[in-house]
């Protein structure tokens, strides 16, 4: 019977990950296997064959979870293999099990190789690709009824409409359901790129844009009566006003970058930090009334700025988003509360930071650096849809004219 090993491979270069690999042995022959998964050498116990989770640096843990996770997967697979290899009697070798498991997902099924694919994006660190795959997965096998005998080959034109007429029968707009097509599309392209496939551009008849949506912003004078709103009575409605007001006061941070602020990122008086859609760094200037948010919670006993993630030895990332839904769902009540004219998010916060500072005249490349876009043409675009007062005005005067 063969057997598996898990190995690791040291970088040459001290201060670089090294890297894990499986061994296969059978018959006194030996092949590799090897799995991109990259640890630097504290963060593996050869005693165990398995990654050491202890003592690992903040930002590391889920990381070395998942490749831990990942490993168990793997050589669990690679077993079941061999004894199928075994249960049949046949004469086998090292290479065929090697064979067996790369090969594995290359049936041409659509769901299998989704799920690898998701599982890639979550060991490459890319949470939020994997995040939106897994929400369009999701999405796809509840029209297709919960099964999973969908081959790649069966994926045409005809089967991405009727999953769009699915999508926009469940009241979806548009751009949601373009939203869930261009997701498939990208696995779609995967496959094919992987020569899984041949392509055949299933998705030619069904929309995959993007509408211009209505305008999110808020006028300063809404934004001065959300900050001036008593809440007392109210803590996690005020809780919500902090982090929307935290935002704006940061030349509107997104709630991702808010949560993740630790603060080492607050020195000499400079908020300093990455954006994680971009990672750009920024640099803001500590105010008042950003201490005054920070003076009303107690996070002495977490690494974090802002009471976001409040356990650092829990997942991070499920904690932000559990923020960031319940934060949402207060601030809409503080929005219908004082009757404002858009969904209240945090978002809108950065959108109105945007707005207030074009209708204050200042200028189109501070507004850029200010809010980290990577080129004046990104917050050209961004302030497009957010203020046509100014267009309305002009309509107004030639009407008038005449």
């Amino acid at each position: 019977m063969a057997t598996i090993k898990v190995k690791f491979r040291p970088s040459s270069v001290s201060t670089k990950e090294g890297v894990v690999f499986y061994q296969v042995i059978h018959a006194r022959v030996v092949r590799q296997i090897s799995t991109g998964y990259k640890l630097f050498p504290s963060e593996w116990d050869d005693k165990t064959s398995a990654v050491s989770l202890f003592q690992c640096p903040y930002g590391r843990y889920d990381y070395l979870l998942s490749v831990q996770k990942r490993i168990e997967e793997d050589t669990s697979c690679l077993q079941r293999i061999i004894v199928r290899f075994d249960r049949c009697g046949r004469h086998y070798t090292a290479d065929h099990v090697v064979q067996a498991y790369c090969s594995k997902g290359e049936n041409g099924d659509f769901f299998s190789f989704a799920d690898e694919l998701i599982k890639h994006m979550h060991y490459a660190g890319r949470e939020r690709t994997a995040e939106t795959y897994t929400t369009t997965l999701n999405s796809f096998m509840r029209f297709f009824k919960n099964r999973r005998d969908l081959y790649l080959d069966e994926i045409d034109s005809n089967l991405m409409i009727a999953y769009e007429s699915y999508l926009k029968s469940t009241g979806l707009t548009q751009n949601t359901t373009s939203f869930y097509m261009r997701n498939l599309r990208a696995v779609y392209n995967r496959a094919v790129d992987c020569e899984l496939t041949v392509q055949r551009y299933p998705f030619k008849y069904v929309y995959t844009g993007i509408d211009k949506t209505v305008k999110r912003a808020v006028s300063e004078k809404i934004v001065r009566k959300i900050r001036d709103l008593d809440l007392t009575l109210h803590p996690s409605l005020d809780y919500a006003r902090d982090m929307f007001m935290f935002s704006f006061y940061t030349r509107g941070m997104s709630f991702i970058d808010m949560a993740y602020l630790t603060k080492k990122n607050l020195q000499g008086g400079i908020l300093s930090y990455r954006r994680h859609k971009t990672n750009q760094q920024l640099f803001i200037k500590w105010e008042k009334p950003m201490q005054a948010i920070l003076d009303k919670y107690d996070t002495s006993s977490s690494p974090y700025l802002l009471p976001i993630i409040k356990n650092p030895h829990t997942d991070p990332r499920r904690q932000y988003k559990t923020a960031t839904h319940f934060v949402n769902d207060k601030l809409k009540k503080i929005g219908r509360l004082l009757d404002v004219p858009v969904v209240l998010t945090t978002y809108v916060a950065r959108h109105a930071w945007a707005s207030i500072a074009k209708s204050k005249n200042i200028s189109l490349s501070v507004i850029s650096e200010a809010m980290g876009h990577d080129s004046e043409n990104t917050t050209r675009i961004y302030l497009a849809s957010l203020d046509t007062s100014l267009v309305d005005k002009a309509n107004r005067l030639i009407i008038n004219l005449i």
